[in-house]
């Protein structure tokens, strides 16, 4: 039996998440709905013009683990803290949502990676984003037995970005692969598409990867093309399956020739839709790891992500697995 469900590898980030209007974002310089990487003065200067701020622990395969285990999956994480105070409430945090993490703090500087959020009144969120003790995830931070133990290894795109990540993810994926594992990844953002593009299409050309998660703008950067239809024909022969998340519209699940329309989970407010591509993933890989079939993956997925999106923060409030059985989807 493997030891875990999912294996999640990415950036361990604590959030600080501010509310505020569109003209704040253009004052400061803010690409709005997406991740910009900063600098420690320019995340100084963001912190000291922020409004009253919630900090959660987040990271977006960090998030992706505590979905698993709402769900009651077995989840493990691994990413770089610093050893700070802000390390230790990562590692409280996701410890107490019954995720397993091992990976050794680093000692000194950098420091533990924060992201400065930006939520404005229609819900989208802007982030910014220091990444710390992130940079110095590497080879030897590789867990051999949590690769070659969990049914899936599933890791963020973001990681690219850390030059030494890229080594301990080809690392993990060799041992996966060699225990008859299967790998997923996130696109994670179109801009971290726009930097590796042919890297991500190599990832999944090469087999390296079988599972990929989008959006539709993620996946339209990927194949540099304005069609949603000609990007999902085209990542159909790149890779076993992929899941593509549309917003409102839902999400489409391929694989091979089978494509399955998954619908949005209805909702009474959008509040935040920080984490919603993170939690789409964690209901599908629990549906996946526990061997249902793809709508019931996707309707999952859908469940999680419509439930994350009606609160402030990543991470699930509610128990997923009850809010699962009340849908009547396990």
């Amino acid at each position: 039996m493997p030891d875990y469900d999912v294996l999640c590898i990415g950036n361990a980030i604590v959030d600080i998440i501010a509310q505020c209007d569109d003209a704040f974002l253009v004052t400061n310089g803010i690409i709005k709905g997406a991740m910009n990487l900063i600098d420690t003065k320019r995340a100084e200067l963001l912190y000291s013009h922020m409004g009253p701020a919630i900090e959660a622990s987040g990271g977006s395969a960090g998030n992706t683990a505590a979905g698993v285990a709402s769900f009651g999956g077995r989840a493990a994480f691994s990413g770089k803290v610093s050893n700070d105070a802000l390390g230790e409430i990562y590692a409280h945090d996701i410890h107490a949502q019954g995720v397993a993490f091992d990976t050794t703090p680093l000692e000194g500087e950098p420091p533990t990676a924060r992201s400065m959020i930006f939520v404005t009144p229609d819900g989208e969120r802007s982030m910014n984003t220091y990444l710390g003790a992130c940079v110095e995830l590497g080879p030897e931070d590789v867990e051999a037995d949590k690769a070659s133990g969990a049914k899936v290894t599933y890791f963020e795109g973001y990681l690219w970005d850390p030059p030494r990540a890229k080594e301990a993810i080809r690392q993990t994926a060799k041992l996966a692969h060699a225990a008859g594992r299967e790998v997923s990844m996130t696109l994670s953002d179109s801009f971290c598409v726009d930097r590796y593009r042919d890297e991500f299409l190599d990832l999944m050309r090469s087999g390296t990867v079988d599972i990929v998660f989008a959006n539709s703008d993620e996946i339209k950067s990927l194949y540099q093309t304005s069609s949603f239809d000609e990007a999902v024909a085209q990542i159909r022969k790149d890779c076993k399956i992929a899941a593509v998340t549309r917003s409102e519209k839902g999400s489409v699940i391929v694989r091979g020739d089978e494509t399955v329309v998954i619908e949005a989970t209805a909702i009474k407010e959008l509040v935040d839709t920080t984490g919603a591509g993170d939690l789409y993933a964690a209901g599908f890989l629990h549906g996946y790891t526990q061997g249902r079939n793809l709508k019931t993956c996707g309707d999952l997925g859908s469940l999680a992500a419509g439930l994350v999106i009606q609160q402030i923060g990543p991470r699930p409030r509610q128990n997923l697995r009850r809010e699962a059985e009340r849908a009547g989807l396990l």
